[in-house]
């Protein structure tokens, strides 16, 4: 069974940075497309960043570009997200996803994901 776990988040304040990370096991990492989402309290789940299994290409929503960045390590089997000149507006819990369809494109909708962590909280202080 593929477990994702996720770590990194805490209280920071406003222009600061987190480094999130997430560690996978279970399944076959490398194959895997990993993305992160983040769901801030009374909203949708929100496509954050992704990063494809073959060639590692990326995609950011529009609201991150340029202060995150998505990076994985196919030998740890681990993801991170490296969150820089954070705001309030990033405030959320932040998931760590992985999509085992083998897309050759990062896909932004949730439901395209097959497996899940369990979130970490990012809060950050104006």
């Amino acid at each position: 069974q593929v477990q994702l776990v996720e770590s990194g988040g805490g209280l920071v304040q406003a222009g600061g940075s987190l480094r999130l990370s997430c560690a996978t096991s279970g399944g076959t990492f490398s194959r895997y497309t990993m993305a992160w989402f983040c769901q801030a309290p009374g909203k949708e789940r929100e496509f954050v960043a992704g990063i494809a299994w073959f060639g590692g290409s990326t995609r950011y929503a529009d609201s991150v570009k340029g202060r995150f960045t998505i990076s994985r390590d196919n030998a740890k089997n681990t993801v991170a997200l490296q969150m820089n000149s954070l705001s309030p507006e990033d405030t959320a819990v932040y998931y760590c996803a992985a999509d085992r369809g083998r897309s050759w494109t990062v896909s932004a909708d949730g439901h395209d994901y097959d497996y899940w962590g369990q979130g970490t909280q990012v809060t950050v202080s104006s």
